[in-house]
């Protein structure tokens, strides 16, 4: 299927690029989240009509990102879960965990944007964990578990 972008995605072009994706993907992620449209004549037309507009709201949303990304950037967030004697976890810590003890310490970031490299945190320690604040604005914070005898 024929679209056209109406925001940057990842792996698959910027704003207003013209690309073909599979029907699927079109149909049940990028249309109704806003980020494409059909690439008809008539919403070809409608975006060439707003493109100066949509290019001020992304430049707008990546400065913004860019912003909270330098205040977020070395942030250390610290965890306390249960853990056994020997450092490992009794469950594990997730990007939902991260997400809102960041939430707790003034920064606005989705679960969805707390990226795991490994998966969950399944010990006591020091972690590296990237935030996706935008498609080009990744930062690496530190997240600290502490364990808790049980």
């Amino acid at each position: 299927m024929q679209i056209i972008l109406l925001d940057k995605v990842l792996n698959v072009g910027g704003l207003g690029d013209i690309v073909k994706v599979k029907d699927g993907y079109a149909r049940n992620f990028l249309i109704p989240t806003g980020r494409a449209r059909r690439a008809t004549a008539a919403n070809k037309a409608e975006f060439e009509a707003k493109r100066v507009e949509l290019e001020k709201a992304a430049a707008a949303k990546l400065a913004e990102s860019q912003a909270q990304g330098e205040k977020l950037g070395g942030t250390t967030v610290k965890l306390t879960q249960k853990a056994g004697v020997d450092g490992r976890l009794f469950g594990s810590v997730t990007n939902g965990d991260i997400a809102e003890e960041l939430g707790k310490q003034g920064y606005k970031v989705a679960k969805s944007q707390v990226r795991l490299p490994n998966g969950p945190i399944k010990v006591v320690g020091d972690s590296t964990v990237s935030v996706a604040l935008h498609t080009d604005v990744v930062v690496d914070i530190t997240v600290t578990v502490y364990g808790e005898t049980a």
